[in-house]
């Protein structure tokens, strides 16, 4: 069993305020495994145990991936007793998201590649973007077994290989080699800083910028140039948490925008404040 974690201290981008978060909850990452490399980036497992009428909302800016996992629903106003746990697919984002907690809860995921989620489907993952389905209607899975599995388990790890063993099922062999191409791509925009176009991308993988903004739509739901500026807002943020002077028109220029202020507009569209009221917030 892989009992590997990673802690959300060496990377928290994605996480609106994470030190807010941390304070309530606690968030382990779980490594995909070989027979899920290149289509599931990570799993986590987030645990929180808030007191009696007590609530907290995540925001998150997530990254251009999917998730799948097993978690109570989130609580209503009305709610006297906590929801039996759901297996649910929530596609890519295109905003920022919130999650809804209160009383004791675990969630099990699992976080795709950028391309990824292609691999578990018949047609095009963007039919998911924005979008929270039963995970067996997408996957085909066997929720209530899928649950039942997680939840006879007692640490994090045999939760996460329950969750594993079943994405593994659910892999389509015809089109996870594809997949598995698009999510190299995509690590090169996330971890190339010199990449900054569409046709960049293409060169690296070899084939033509149309081919590889099909590739993207089929298998990621998003466009390639939509997952080079989102990992670029997460490292902006990220940036700004731990203190760092960002540049902000330099990063403008390199991605492509008109000015420095149409970036900071889309920061503070996805992040929910302008780059230095976040900074400040992060100091504080």
């Amino acid at each position: 069993m892989i009992e590997e974690t990673r802690q959300v201290a060496q990377d928290s981008r994605g996480i609106i305020e994470p030190a807010a978060f941390l304070r309530r909850h606690r968030l382990n990452r779980y490594p995909a495994g070989p027979a899920l490399d290149g289509l599931i980036s990570w799993f986590w497992v987030v645990t929180w145990s808030l007191p009696p009428g007590v609530t907290h909302t995540q925001e998150l800016l997530t990254h251009p991936c999917a998730n799948l996992y097993v978690s109570p629903p989130e609580p209503t106003v009305d709610d006297a007793h906590p929801a039996p746990p759901v297996a649910e697919l929530e596609g890519v984002v295109l905003n920022r998201s919130s999650r809804r907690m209160a009383g004791e809860g675990v969630c099990v995921a699992a976080m795709t590649t950028p391309g990824g989620l292609g691999a578990f489907l018949p047609g095009p993952a963007g039919e998911y973007n924005d979008r929270v389905v039963p995970l067996g209607t997408a996957l085909n899975t066997d929720d209530a077994r899928l649950v039942a599995g997680i939840q006879q388990e007692g640490d994090e790890p045999g939760k996460v290989a329950v969750l594993r063993s079943a994405l593994e099922n659910a892999v389509r062999p015809e089109r996870a080699e594809t997949a598995r191409q698009v999510a190299a791509v995509a690590r090169h925009a996330e971890t190339d800083r010199d990449l900054r176009r569409v046709e960049q991308l293409a060169r690296r993988a070899g084939v033509s910028a149309r081919t590889l903004q099909r590739m993207f739509a089929e298998y990621a739901g998003v466009s390639p140039t939509w997952v080079l500026r989102r990992y670029r807002l997460l490292d902006a943020a990220e940036a700004v948490r731990h203190g760092e002077r960002v540049r902000w028109a330099l990063v403008a220029t390199e991605l492509g925008y008109s000015d420095q202020a149409h970036l900071v507009r889309d920061f503070s569209a996805a992040i929910g404040s302008t780059p230095a009221a976040y900074a400040g917030a992060q100091a504080g």
